[in-house]
């Protein structure tokens, strides 16, 4: 075996470990209704290992996947037809967030904005939810004053 192979070996491994977490998350969602079976799992797995790539991250676990499922699996606006679309999606917005904000923020401060602009002003609406956080990667661009209490916690 050479490297490459014991590579895309080790790769198969850790996204198979992955899609299995994902799927035990089901015991807390499924009493909402939202279900991933391990299919929407894998797809899960290769677009976060592409958001990845594609905003020049390293990750080594699945922590922000599984926060993100697990927080936004009890917004109303959550349905079984657009779950895995949905949370593909989240994932796209905070890792472009986490690179804007030049990882100032916690993860969990960063799913938290996300969350309650989801649940609020947003009303369910990925596109209003992405243009809101892009007005905030702006804003923590122009260094525009933003709330001190923003950045508690975020040690």
């Amino acid at each position: 075996m050479d490297l490459s192979d014991m590579l895309n070996s080790i790769q198969l491994s850790q996204n198979s470990n992955a899609v299995m977490e994902l799927v035990r998350l089901n015991d807390k969602t499924k009493e909402r209704g939202l279900i991933l079976t391990p299919d929407d799992a894998k797809t899960l797995v290769v677009s976060r290992n592409k958001v990845l790539r594609d905003h020049a991250r390293v990750e080594l676990s699945i922590g922000v996947l599984k926060e993100l499922i697990e927080v936004f699996s009890t917004s109303p606006y959550m349905d079984q037809e657009h779950y895995v679309d949905t949370l593909n999606e989240l994932q796209e917005i905070f890792y472009y967030l986490r690179n804007e904000t030049e990882d100032k923020f916690s993860d969990a401060k960063l799913i938290q904005l996300m969350n309650e602009s989801y649940n609020g002003s947003c009303a369910g609406s990925i596109e209003l939810l992405r243009s809101k956080m892009e007005e905030l990667a702006e804003n923590f661009r122009r260094n525009i004053a933003l709330p001190n209490s923003l950045f508690k916690g975020d040690d």
